[in-house]
């Protein structure tokens, strides 16, 4: 059969839409359908239930009325009868539809114009579909583009096949943009929104600068060196730790490049930024000193439960190691994962003077003795009256200047005291109402009892505990805008570790009856913006094929 012009240019048309827009044609050719649908409707009437097929092939358009197959009829425009149907085909059964050939016909300017609407929105609408699936796949790349317009600070970006923002805030201080300048940036987040998918792209990203490094240095591209963990403060300074997989090869010198010609390309692309490339090692304390360079550390002191760090460092570096308004020591802190306490070696000194004269003024009062002897158990290493009442006596006899008969006696006043203070610290805890059901909580003691019964939320019962979470008793650390806030929970000065907090609120769940040891049980390992340059782009084209559609 001959294939009429207007049929073919409908093809023609298709296909050059589906090329422009980069969808697939069977899209624009069911879009086509659709509004020669909607444009037949307002003809034969909005109930009534057109189709329209168009042969992909020939561009012939088939138009349908589909009528349901009904024991009754009760309008002719949407209902057949059985028998009717069967005249029609032999097989219809009710509940069918059957189509009902309509004739050609002109659909006129302002049905034209309406269909128009309709491609013009479905092309749109498959457009972004298909931007939001190859960009979602992109998030972590890096991507080329052109400035297209710069809006209160923002830089929209045109990269080709779709258009991104740099917001404000993402854009390196003091760096400015004009329109058609090239702009390197970093896809961060792509997210699809009424208006079209919206791509983040972002130059102040601490994976911006790592992926700036891969490709500038083919090591870390082949996977030789890795990079474990990056800091930034935009515009000023960064640090980047690496590690090499092959002992042949020097991480750091590899990342600098010869004459610092690798680093120097990232230090361009990031406006002068300067980079401190650090080595990685699996070991805090070690990673922690090299974070901390250039300034020199005399001594550190890890606290892996609270996941904090001191760090001592000669008195001549200290300004060295915090840095500008803190920012060597803030850096090292985020490359890290580790609260850095920055101190003197004099504050250091002082410090631990005062917790000596704290400690030996306890066991003078607490165990009645001079303060000669307070202070030689202090140096011993004994800070607290539970050691020197439950260590093996051996311990404390071994003491310059004690024997086994002091020792003896050293523990009984010691355990007589915390005998007393247990006393007084139940007395307190029945005062302020604590159930005796949270002694059954292995490792919660009577002052641990006493300042959860004393806190806002006033810990008493065993639901009480149950209900609560780890970060209650032990507090948290929250870091915002570069700086660290330490909140305080309930057992602060306990020395008690997330572990154990877990376990004991557990226990009380379990106690109280809320969880059994089956729901403990381990699960399953496999558990399973140019709107109207589009418009116009399609316009013409669709009005044409609507007014000759049919002829």
């Amino acid at each position: 059969m001959a294939v009429s012009a207007n049929k073919l240019e409908l093809i023609q048309i298709a296909d050059a839409v589906a090329r422009e827009k980069s969808i697939d044609k069977s899209i624009v050719i069911d879009a086509m359908a659709d509004a020669i649908q909607k444009a037949a409707k307002s003809r034969y009437g909005a109930d009534t239930n057109i189709r329209a097929d168009i042969n992909e092939k020939t561009g012939v358009i088939k138009l349908q009325r589909l009528l349901e197959v009904v024991e009754e009829v009760e309008d002719f425009a949407v209902q057949i009868d059985l028998k009717g149907a069967l005249e029609q085909n032999a097989e219809a059964k009710l509940g069918d539809f059957i189509g009902e050939p309509l004739p050609p016909m002109d659909f006129g300017r302002i049905a034209a114009q309406s269909a128009k609407q309709v491609i013009v929105q479905k092309v749109r609408d498959a457009e972004r579909d298909r931007q939001f699936e190859v960009f979602k796949n992109r998030i972590g790349e890096i991507v080329n583009g052109t400035v297209k317009r710069v809006e209160y600070g923002n830089v929209i970006v045109d990269l080709g096949t779709g258009e991104a923002i740099i917001r404000r805030d993402e854009l390196i201080p003091r760096e400015a943009y004009r329109y058609g300048d090239r702009v390197r940036a970093y896809i961060f987040d792509v997210r699809r929104e009424q208006r079209g998918p919206q791509i983040f792209l972002s130059r102040t990203h601490p994976q911006f600068m790592a992926k700036l490094f891969q490709m500038e240095v083919p090591e870390i591209y082949d996977n030789i060196i890795e990079i474990r963990s990056v800091a930034r403060d935009p515009g000023s300074r960064a640090k980047i730790a690496v590690v090499s997989n092959d002992t042949s090869v020097d991480p750091v010198g590899a990342c600098v490049g010869m004459r610092g010609s690798r680093v120097q390309a990232v230090v361009g692309e990031l406006q002068g930024e300067k980079i401190d490339i650090i080595p990685w090692s699996p070991d805090a304390a070690s990673f922690i000193v090299n974070a901390l360079q250039p300034a020199e550390v005399a001594k550190v002191v890890l606290d892996e439960d609270a996941a904090r760090i001191e760090v001592v460092v000669p008195d001549d570096q200290l300004s060295l190691a915090i840095g500008r308004r803190g920012q060597n020591v803030r850096l090292a802190s985020q490359l890290t994962g580790w609260d850095i306490d920055i101190m003197t070696e004099q504050e250091e000194s002082d410090r631990r003077q005062a917790e000596f004269t704290e400690t030996s003024n306890i066991f003078c009062e607490a165990l009645d003795v001079d303060e000669l002897v307070a202070q030689l158990l202090a140096s011993e290493g004994f800070s607290n009256l539970e050691e020197v009442a439950y260590v093996d006596v051996e311990e404390i006899a071994e003491i310059e200047g004690f024997d086994e008969t002091l020792a003896g006696e050293l523990q009984v006043r010691a355990r007589e005291y915390l005998e007393r203070q247990e006393a007084k610290l139940d007395e307190e805890r029945k005062a302020l109402g604590i159930s005796d059901d949270l002694f059954a909580i292995s490792g919660l003691t009577t002052a641990m009892l006493v300042a959860m019964g004393k806190s806002d939320d006033k810990i008493l019962t065993l639901e009480d505990f149950a209900g609560s979470v780890a970060d209650d008793l032990i507090g948290w650390t929250e870091r915002k805008d570069g700086e660290t806030t330490r909140h305080p929970g309930y057992l602060d000065k306990f020395e008690v570790s997330r572990v154990d907090a877990d376990e004991m609120i557990m226990a009380a769940r379990l106690k109280a009856g809320w969880v059994t040891e089956e729901d403990l049980a381990p699960a399953a390992e496999d558990d399973a913006e140019a709107e109207t340059a589009e418009e116009a782009d399609v316009e013409p084209v669709v009005i044409n094929v609507i007014e000759g559609a049919a002829q």
